[in-house]
Protein backbone atom coordinates (compact mmCIF):
# COMPACT_ATOMS: atom_id res chain seq x y z
CA UNK A 1 0.00 0.00 0.00
CA UNK A 2 1.38 3.44 -1.12
CA UNK A 3 -0.11 6.14 0.61
CA UNK A 4 0.61 10.48 0.47
CA UNK A 5 0.93 12.46 3.92
CA UNK A 6 0.03 15.76 3.37
CA UNK A 7 0.85 17.12 6.53
CA UNK A 8 2.99 20.08 8.15
CA UNK A 9 3.26 19.01 11.84
CA UNK A 10 6.50 17.34 11.96
CA UNK A 11 5.56 15.15 15.77
CA UNK A 12 2.27 14.14 13.89
CA UNK A 13 3.98 13.15 10.46
CA UNK A 14 6.74 11.26 12.38
CA UNK A 15 4.19 9.19 14.30
CA UNK A 16 2.67 8.24 11.31
CA UNK A 17 5.31 7.57 9.32
CA UNK A 18 6.34 4.97 12.64
CA UNK A 19 3.06 3.18 12.45
CA UNK A 20 3.42 3.17 8.37
CA UNK A 21 6.37 1.10 9.28
CA UNK A 22 4.61 -1.19 11.70
CA UNK A 23 2.46 -1.78 9.33
CA UNK A 24 4.40 -1.99 6.08
CA UNK A 25 2.21 1.08 4.49
CA UNK A 26 5.18 2.38 2.07
CA UNK A 27 4.70 6.04 2.79
CA UNK A 28 5.12 10.33 1.35
CA UNK A 29 5.69 12.89 3.38
CA UNK A 30 5.25 16.26 1.97
CA UNK A 31 4.69 19.39 4.39
CA UNK A 32 3.37 21.82 1.85
CA UNK A 33 -0.36 21.62 0.67
CA UNK A 34 1.19 23.12 -3.09
CA UNK A 35 3.38 20.79 -2.78
CA UNK A 36 1.95 17.93 -1.85
CA UNK A 37 -0.84 18.53 -4.53
CA UNK A 38 1.87 18.39 -7.44
CA UNK A 39 2.98 15.13 -5.79
CA UNK A 40 -0.47 13.28 -6.18
CA UNK A 41 -0.51 14.44 -9.54
CA UNK A 42 2.81 12.85 -10.36
CA UNK A 43 2.86 9.35 -8.74
CA UNK A 44 -0.06 6.50 -7.99
CA UNK A 45 -1.70 6.24 -4.44
CA UNK A 46 -3.65 3.93 -2.62
CA UNK A 47 -5.21 6.59 -0.46
CA UNK A 48 -4.25 10.55 0.66
CA UNK A 49 -4.02 11.32 4.23
CA UNK A 50 -4.45 15.59 4.02
CA UNK A 51 -3.92 17.74 6.95
CA UNK A 52 -6.85 21.02 6.63
CA UNK A 53 -4.42 23.60 7.58
CA UNK A 54 -1.42 24.09 5.15
CA UNK A 55 0.68 26.34 4.18
CA UNK A 56 0.67 26.87 0.16
CA UNK A 57 -2.89 25.88 -0.17
CA UNK A 58 -5.03 23.62 2.62
CA UNK A 59 -6.96 20.67 2.56
CA UNK A 60 -9.89 21.38 1.65
CA UNK A 61 -8.96 22.66 -1.53
CA UNK A 62 -6.35 20.14 -2.57
CA UNK A 63 -9.40 17.62 -1.31
CA UNK A 64 -12.01 20.07 -3.80
CA UNK A 65 -9.43 19.98 -6.58
CA UNK A 66 -9.10 16.59 -6.59
CA UNK A 67 -12.54 15.61 -6.80
CA UNK A 68 -13.21 18.30 -9.63
CA UNK A 69 -10.40 16.11 -11.70
CA UNK A 70 -13.14 13.06 -11.27
CA UNK A 71 -10.33 11.42 -9.27
CA UNK A 72 -11.76 8.10 -6.48
CA UNK A 73 -8.46 7.95 -5.03
CA UNK A 74 -9.27 7.56 -0.96
CA UNK A 75 -8.72 10.49 1.02
CA UNK A 76 -8.69 11.02 4.71
CA UNK A 77 -8.28 14.87 6.00
CA UNK A 78 -7.10 15.34 9.35
CA UNK A 79 -8.53 18.16 11.14
CA UNK A 80 -7.92 19.78 14.25
CA UNK A 81 -11.17 22.06 13.55
CA UNK A 82 -14.16 20.56 16.10
CA UNK A 83 -17.11 22.64 15.08
CA UNK A 84 -19.61 20.59 12.81
CA UNK A 85 -19.76 22.59 9.67
CA UNK A 86 -16.12 22.88 9.26
CA UNK A 87 -16.15 19.03 9.35
CA UNK A 88 -19.20 18.61 6.77
CA UNK A 89 -17.64 20.93 4.73
CA UNK A 90 -14.46 18.63 4.42
CA UNK A 91 -16.58 15.92 3.96
CA UNK A 92 -18.84 17.78 1.10
CA UNK A 93 -15.45 18.57 -0.58
CA UNK A 94 -14.79 14.95 -1.32
CA UNK A 95 -13.17 13.15 1.44
CA UNK A 96 -14.62 9.80 2.45
CA UNK A 97 -13.34 9.76 6.20
CA UNK A 98 -11.87 12.76 8.42
CA UNK A 99 -9.88 12.24 11.37
CA UNK A 100 -9.96 14.94 14.62
CA UNK A 101 -6.69 15.87 16.05
CA UNK A 102 -5.75 14.66 18.38
CA UNK A 103 -6.25 11.59 17.24
CA UNK A 104 -5.19 7.56 18.39
CA UNK A 105 -2.82 6.33 15.74
CA UNK A 106 -4.65 2.90 16.02
CA UNK A 107 -7.87 4.86 15.25
CA UNK A 108 -6.33 6.47 11.96
CA UNK A 109 -4.84 3.54 11.18
CA UNK A 110 -8.65 1.64 11.31
CA UNK A 111 -9.83 4.27 8.68
CA UNK A 112 -6.85 3.59 6.52
CA UNK A 113 -7.66 -0.15 6.35
CA UNK A 114 -11.27 0.62 6.00
CA UNK A 115 -11.71 3.04 2.98
CA UNK A 116 -8.16 0.56 1.00
CA UNK A 117 -9.41 -2.65 2.45
CA UNK A 118 -11.04 -3.17 -1.25
CA UNK A 119 -8.15 -1.76 -2.93
CA UNK A 120 -4.63 -3.33 -3.90
CA UNK A 121 -1.94 -2.45 -6.53
CA UNK A 122 -3.30 -4.52 -9.58
CA UNK A 123 -6.15 -2.40 -10.46
CA UNK A 124 -6.55 -0.47 -7.56
CA UNK A 125 -8.73 -2.61 -5.40
CA UNK A 126 -9.46 -6.36 -4.47
CA UNK A 127 -12.17 -7.77 -6.65
CA UNK A 128 -15.01 -9.48 -5.37
CA UNK A 129 -17.25 -10.96 -7.45
CA UNK A 130 -20.62 -9.94 -7.74
CA UNK A 131 -22.42 -8.33 -10.47
CA UNK A 132 -25.99 -6.55 -8.63
CA UNK A 133 -28.87 -5.59 -11.32
CA UNK A 134 -31.52 -3.45 -9.73
CA UNK A 135 -34.71 -1.70 -11.09
CA UNK A 136 -32.50 1.27 -12.23
CA UNK A 137 -28.95 0.54 -11.27
CA UNK A 138 -26.17 -1.97 -12.89
CA UNK A 139 -23.21 -2.29 -9.90
CA UNK A 140 -20.49 -3.85 -11.26
CA UNK A 141 -18.25 -4.59 -7.69
CA UNK A 142 -14.73 -6.13 -9.71
CA UNK A 143 -15.00 -2.86 -11.93
CA UNK A 144 -16.44 -0.37 -9.56
CA UNK A 145 -18.68 0.35 -12.62
CA UNK A 146 -22.05 1.92 -12.29
CA UNK A 147 -24.80 2.16 -14.26
CA UNK A 148 -28.16 4.11 -13.88
CA UNK A 149 -30.85 3.34 -16.38
CA UNK A 150 -28.17 2.72 -18.71
CA UNK A 151 -26.34 5.46 -18.36
CA UNK A 152 -22.18 5.16 -16.90
CA UNK A 153 -21.95 7.19 -13.63
CA UNK A 154 -18.06 8.05 -13.52
CA UNK A 155 -17.94 10.24 -10.26
CA UNK A 156 -18.53 8.08 -7.17
CA UNK A 157 -15.82 8.11 -4.84
CA UNK A 158 -14.58 4.80 -3.53
CA UNK A 159 -16.80 5.20 -0.51
CA UNK A 160 -19.88 6.53 -2.18
CA UNK A 161 -19.38 3.22 -4.48
CA UNK A 162 -19.39 0.61 -1.30
CA UNK A 163 -22.07 2.97 0.04
CA UNK A 164 -24.36 2.15 -2.84
CA UNK A 165 -23.70 -1.10 -3.55
CA UNK A 166 -24.51 -2.10 -0.10
CA UNK A 167 -28.10 -0.56 0.27
CA UNK A 168 -28.59 -2.15 -3.20
CA UNK A 169 -28.01 -5.32 -2.16
CA UNK A 170 -30.34 -4.51 0.56
CA UNK A 171 -32.93 -3.05 -1.22
CA UNK A 172 -36.02 -1.66 1.25
CA UNK A 173 -33.89 -2.38 4.36
CA UNK A 174 -33.36 0.51 6.81
CA UNK A 175 -30.40 0.29 8.71
CA UNK A 176 -29.19 2.70 11.53
CA UNK A 177 -26.15 5.36 11.23
CA UNK A 178 -24.25 2.65 13.54
CA UNK A 179 -24.70 -0.08 11.41
CA UNK A 180 -23.71 1.79 8.03
CA UNK A 181 -20.30 3.07 9.94
CA UNK A 182 -19.77 -0.50 10.70
CA UNK A 183 -20.56 -2.18 7.70
CA UNK A 184 -19.21 0.08 5.23
CA UNK A 185 -16.59 1.96 6.53
CA UNK A 186 -15.51 -0.90 8.92
CA UNK A 187 -14.96 0.19 12.12
CA UNK A 188 -17.20 0.74 15.25
CA UNK A 189 -18.90 3.50 15.78
CA UNK A 190 -16.97 6.29 17.66
CA UNK A 191 -19.74 8.42 17.77
CA UNK A 192 -19.82 10.75 14.88
CA UNK A 193 -22.84 10.33 12.65
CA UNK A 194 -22.09 13.00 10.21
CA UNK A 195 -20.05 11.31 7.91
CA UNK A 196 -22.94 9.14 6.88
CA UNK A 197 -24.98 12.34 6.52
CA UNK A 198 -23.29 13.54 4.41
CA UNK A 199 -22.24 10.51 1.80
CA UNK A 200 -25.94 9.84 2.01
CA UNK A 201 -26.74 13.90 0.77
CA UNK A 202 -23.75 13.00 -2.65
CA UNK A 203 -25.42 10.05 -3.34
CA UNK A 204 -28.85 11.75 -3.70
CA UNK A 205 -27.54 14.50 -5.52
CA UNK A 206 -25.46 12.12 -8.30
CA UNK A 207 -27.27 9.69 -8.83
CA UNK A 208 -30.87 10.66 -7.44
CA UNK A 209 -33.97 12.99 -8.47
CA UNK A 210 -36.12 14.97 -6.66
CA UNK A 211 -38.89 12.45 -7.64
CA UNK A 212 -36.97 9.22 -6.78
CA UNK A 213 -33.94 9.84 -4.69
CA UNK A 214 -33.22 6.06 -3.66
CA UNK A 215 -32.06 6.98 -0.34
CA UNK A 216 -34.86 7.42 1.61
CA UNK A 217 -34.90 9.01 5.26
CA UNK A 218 -36.90 7.04 8.12
CA UNK A 219 -37.14 9.58 10.76
CA UNK A 220 -35.94 8.54 14.25
CA UNK A 221 -33.43 5.33 12.78
CA UNK A 222 -31.64 5.82 9.58
CA UNK A 223 -31.74 5.31 5.71
CA UNK A 224 -33.31 2.89 3.33
CA UNK A 225 -32.57 2.62 -0.49
CA UNK A 226 -35.94 1.84 -2.35
CA UNK A 227 -36.19 2.74 -5.74
CA UNK A 228 -39.82 3.62 -5.71
CA UNK A 229 -41.01 6.81 -7.13
CA UNK A 230 -42.06 9.09 -3.66
CA UNK A 231 -43.75 12.26 -3.41
CA UNK A 232 -42.76 15.09 -1.04
CA UNK A 233 -39.06 13.00 0.12
CA UNK A 234 -37.73 15.40 2.62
Amino acid sequence: MKILVIEDNESVASMIGMFFLKEGIEGEFVADGLEGYSRYKSGEWDALIIDWMLPGMDGVTICRKIREEKSTVPIIMLTAKDRESDQVLGLEMGADDYVTKPFSPLALMARIKAITRRYQSNNGYQAESGLLKTQHFQINKDTREVLLNGESVKNLTPKEFDLLYYFAQHSKQVFSREQLLEQVWGYEFYGDERTVDVHIKRLRKKVGTQDQPFFHTVWGIGYKFDEVVVENEI
